[in-house]
């Protein structure tokens, strides 16, 4: 049996063993997708031993420290420098992929109005390197804003009435506001927002996170990241039937 699976930890809740599980259903296909639920990094080594897996998603907090355990990168990848899907190739190599860009691209696009000019990325994290790069190639420039800023960064401090104003698209690429803590939400002075601002929130539970609702109080367009999901996982399965 094929089997293909989420690399992750603390995965109990997972959309993408929902997505293909019911997939693999509809399609008839006698595949499994399980959860890669490993404490640390190194538990991979023993995972990948089974002849039987074809494919692996990334997630939270592995997709950059995956790298180190892939045989090829594909060249977007590389550039993004996170991974989020594995393909098993028939040779026995890994190679790594990022389909986190083209799904946020994807799912962005409806979103975007003439005043979409400058973005700013919430957290560093893996995730946020696929979100610059698909701003990147949107022509959108953008500052990413870290607890921990270097000297390129922004603090949450930094955040002021000018610069909220200035940058007509926001994205939450931290944690905060998953459940079961769906009260957390990053702190930006939500009160200088206004209708021509874009909120993504790339969290898909719950649907409408605390980061969206104060967004849409303020009259701003609002998008959890369920569509970047879909967009994501049929490319990563794309992926793995090339």
């Amino acid at each position: 049996m094929n089997i293909y699976g989420l690399l992750g930890k603390d995965i109990g809740y997972s959309f993408s063993r929902n997505y293909f599980s019911d997939k693999f259903k509809k399609e008839n296909l006698d595949y499994q997708y399980q959860n890669f639920d490993l404490k640390k990094i190194e538990e991979l080594t023993d995972v990948i031993k089974n002849p039987n897996i074809k494919g692996m998603n990334v997630t939270i907090p592995y997709k950059e420290e995956v790298i180190a355990y892939l045989d090829n990168l594909d060249p977007i990848a590389k550039e993004i420098g996170a991974v989020n899907v594995v393909k098993f190739e028939r040779n026995g190599n890994l190679k790594g992929y990022n389909s986190d860009h083209y799904g946020f691209s994807e799912s962005l696009k409806p979103l975007l109005n003439e005043n979409t000019k400058k973005a700013l990325i919430l957290g560093t994290g893996g995730a946020s390197k696929a979100i610059a790069y698909s701003l990147k190639k949107l022509h959108i420039d953008y500052s990413f804003v870290s607890r921990n800023p270097d000297f390129q960064e922004l603090s949450y401090l930094d955040l002021d009435e000018d610069i909220i104003r200035d940058f007509k698209l926001i994205i939450n690429c931290t944690p905060l506001g998953t459940h079961p803590n769906t009260d957390r939400h990053p702190d930006i002075p939500y009160e200088y927002l206004g209708e021509n601002h874009v909120l993504y929130d790339l969290i898909y539970n719950p649907e409408e996170t605390t980061f969206m609702k104060k967004g849409k109080k303020k009259g701003a367009t609002t998008s959890n990241g369920l569509n970047m999901l879909i967009q994501q996982a049929e490319k990563s399965w794309e992926i793995w039937n090339s």
